[in-house]
C-alpha cells in the first residue's frame, strides 16, 4: 500500500525545481511511499531534452537526486544538502514515456545519508544512483544559504 506525501510541507511558493507545484518550469513531483521505498512518476517533456527524444542527463540526474531528497524527508523527517552522486544511466531516458523513480536509504549515519535511486521507463531500468546527503542542524543550514532558514524548513534541521 502506498503512502501519499505532502508536498507542501516547505510552504507556499517555495523555490525548488523538482518538488514546487508553482515553478513556472520545474518538474512538480509528487511523491508516495511504498514500503522503505519513497516513488514518484513523471513524464518527461519536450522541453526537457538534450539529444532529440532523450532527456538531458543532467536533468535525469535532477529528477534521481529530487528522489533521494524526499527520502530522507519521508524517512527521516529531515532534509539534507547533497554532497556527493554517482549515476550511472544505462539506457537513454525517453521524453514522452512515463519515468518511475524509487529511492531507499542505503545507509544512515545520522549527518550523511546515502541513498540509492532508480529511474525506469516501461520496466527497463535507465539509471541509477547512489546520493550522500549531508543533515546539518538550522546554524550549519543558513550559513550554506546565506540567509534565514524559512520556518518551514526547521522542522526537518533540527
Amino acid at each position: 500500500m502506498t503512502q501519499p506525501l505532502d508536498g507542501s510541507l516547505f510552504g507556499p511558493g517555495q523555490p525548488c525545481f523538482g518538488c514546487a507545484p508553482d515553478h513556472p518550469i520545474g518538474f512538480r513531483l509528487s511523491f508516495e511511499e511504498d514500503g522503505e521505498d519513497v516513488v514518484t512518476r513523471f513524464m518527461p517533456e519536450e522541453r526537457y531534452q538534450g539529444p532529440p527524444g532523450i532527456l538531458h542527463g543532467g536533468l535525469a540526474t535532477t529528477l534521481a537526486d529530487e528522489i533521494g531528497a524526499w527520502v530522507l524527508v519521508a524517512k527521516l523527517q529531515k532534509f539534507g544538502f547533497t554532497a556527493q552522486i554517482s549515476a550511472k544511466l544505462h539506457r537513454p531516458v525517453r521524453i514522452g514515456i512515463e519515468v518511475e523513480g524509487r529511492g531507499r536509504i542505503v545507509r544512515d549515519r545520522k549527518r550523511l545519508v546515502d541513498v540509492a535511486v532508480e529511474l525506469t521507463q516501461d520496466g527497463a531500468r535507465c539509471m541509477t544512483s547512489e546520493l550522500r546527503f549531508a543533515i546539518l542542524g538550522n546554524e550549519a543550514a543558513e550559513r550554506i544559504l546565506g540567509r534565514p532558514l524559512p520556518q518551514e524548513w526547521r522542522t526537518f534541521s533540527q
